[in-house]
């Protein structure tokens, strides 16, 4: 910039920044700290931030109420793990990670608002239908990064801190831009970005910053003549004709620039045109910082679908299917019980670290019934209450769940707990963590709540552990949950079947093939046998084996004793 432009005017007067372009609440808003946001961005423009640091205004962003408690399921569903190895996608050549903070809290905690869900819902449903769609939400994406990368960077000298004001300004209106000029037919709530983006358009802090970064980029343009010799060397370089860019509101003449130095010097100001430079830049940013809070709160919105179709891709990669599930939402306390149906349900957690991961079909007539499941151990069973588990977290939360197709019914809560190792500060046994948990599921139970137990009563001796499991089944079914509990009490498990001493149970056991090997799915009925001698055989805990062991012990025993001291 050979030229510093005029003083700049006091940044048009705002009513406020333009609506938020949200798009994880119905009633769009700011949920970021736009306080902090703005110190931020006012930091990292004057001087460069540390990497990560507008992440963590991300991270912090506020989501819509819900009656869902992460700490009564969130350990034992994995999410973290589901983000970082299945949810994870690519934009521009790079894989980003969504933050495990918003996005675990955004699925964990299921908005109550219905409106919230099914705007979620909407905009995937145009997402997964509209390829222009989704590389526009892409290309958003990637500029907004490249604008936080420009933020995120460390000026070291001052030249080079006004460079990089302006570069950061580019950025800025480069992302704006591509809002402004994508989603185009968008009608769910993508709408919102390009509403946004035409909206900053039409401001006169908008059409400053434009004016800037014309000038800074042609202040003239030169048509020049270049002589070259025999040797490909330049002999001669001359300038034909030089036109200024007189149209530009920065342009000032030659003369202008000249006189205004004299003007300056004679009052007694000794200040630079890089001076002015940064300060007029500056003035240009403070006109625009209420929108570039609200780009900043819209980076995380995005890695929200971004993650979902992330989901989809790598299902259909697998020859597996992410759906919208069909959600059947009570009106009212005397609705007609919904069923339950998921086909092809698969867990998620799989597509990590296997490579043929086998769907399953469940099915129910009512959503309110207690399902017990029976069979072998490594039958599945564990890895089926976990997609069960996910698949309704992540529906409810207007996500896509691993399935080829879904009807649920959205709860208030949901409790898991699944077997877990004895731990050195534990001060109970087996029993008593198995009646501390049950003891915490009745406490926050409530009405309706989904509830996923594994191996219910399983540390205790049996005629005890199955008459605390009786009485379980019995208290929950007042509660009208939508229940799935394994368990190897299986002459139990048959005794229930045929007496049904309480409504809505449902018997699914582990299918298995010819040779007795589990085929991971699900059958009507109770297993007859766990298969244990399967499971020692496969681990090599038969008597031949253990026998042999000893053998080999007892011999090395005596070779030792048999050498010289």
């Amino acid at each position: 910039m050979s030229a510093a432009p005029p003083e700049p005017a006091p940044p048009d007067a705002l009513s406020g920044p333009r609506a938020a372009p949200d798009l994880l609440v119905h009633r769009p808003g700011l949920r970021v700290d736009a306080q902090a946001v703005k110190q931020s961005l006012t930091f990292a423009f004057a001087s460069g931030a540390p990497g990560g640091a507008f992440d963590r205004h991300i991270e912090s962003a506020s989501l819509p109420p819900s009656s869902w408690n992460p700490e009564r399921f969130a350990q034992h569903v994995f999410l973290p793990e589901l983000i970082a190895a299945c949810l994870r996608f690519t934009v521009d050549g790079r894989t980003h990670i969504p933050s495990p903070a918003l996005l675990g809290r955004a699925l964990s905690q299921p908005p109550s608002d219905r409106d919230t869900v099914e705007l979620r819902r909407e905009i995937f449903r145009e997402l997964i239908g509209s390829e222009a769609l989704r590389d526009d939400l892409a290309r958003a994406y990637a500029a907004l990064r490249r604008w936080v990368g420009q933020l995120e960077t460390i000026s070291i000298s001052r030249r080079e801190g006004s460079r990089r004001r302006l570069d950061i300004l580019a950025a800025a209106k480069e992302a704006l831009d591509t809002l402004a000029d994508g989603f185009a037919g968008a009608r769910s709530g993508l709408a919102r970005i390009p509403a946004f983006g035409a909206a900053v358009r039409g401001t006169e802090a908008y059409r400053r910053l434009a004016d800037l970064l014309a000038y800074d980029e042609e202040i003239a343009t030169l048509d020049l003549r270049i002589r070259v010799g025999s040797d490909g060397h330049v002999r001669d370089l001359r300038a034909l004709s030089v036109r200024e860019n007189e149209d530009n509101r920065f342009y000032r003449s030659p003369i202008g620039r000249f006189v205004t130095r004299l003007v300056m010097l004679w009052r007694g100001y000794r200040f630079s045109e890089d001076e002015l430079l940064v300060r007029y830049v500056n003035g240009v940013f403070e006109g625009v910082e209420d929108e570039l809070v609200a780009l900043v709160q819209l980076l995380g919105d995005l890695e929200f679908y971004l993650a979902g179709l992330a989901l989809h891709d790598r299902a259909r990669a697998a020859g597996l299917s992410a759906c919208l599930p069909e959600l059947a939402w009570a009106s009212g306390a005397r609705d007609e019980p919904r069923g339950r149906e998921l086909k092809g349900l698969f867990n998620p957690l799989l597509l990590a670290t296997s490579e043929n991961i086998v769907s399953c079909d469940i099915a129910a007539e009512r959503h309110d019934a207690t399902f017990i499941v029976t069979g072998p151990n490594s039958g599945g069973k564990t890895r089926l209450l976990e997609a069960l588990s996910l698949a309704q977290m992540l529906g409810q939360a207007g996500f896509l769940v691993p399935a080829a197709a879904a009807r649920l019914s959205p709860c208030q809560g949901l409790f898991v707990s699944l077997i877990e190792q004895a731990q050195a500060d534990h001060s109970e046994g087996r029993l008593g963590m198995e009646l501390l948990r049950i003891r915490s599921l009745f406490e926050a139970m409530q009405v309706g709540d989904m509830v996923v137990l594994d191996e219910l009563c399983s540390g205790t001796n049996p005629s005890e552990g199955e008459e605390i499991f009786q009485l379980v089944v019995s208290l929950l079914s007042e509660l009208r949950p939508q229940a799935f509990i394994t368990t190897h009490f299986l002459e139990l498990a048959s005794r229930l079947e045929r007496e049904r001493p309480v409504d809505r149970l449902v018997f699914l056991q582990v299918e298995l093939d010819e040779q007795q090997w589990p085929t991971y799915q699900f059958v009507p009925g109770v297993a007859r046998t766990s298969l244990a001698h399967r499971t020692a055989a496969r681990l090599g805990v038969t008597r031949e084996e253990l026998v042999a062991l000893v053998e080999r012990s007892k011999r090395a025993h005596r070779r030792r004793g048999a050498e010289p001291g």
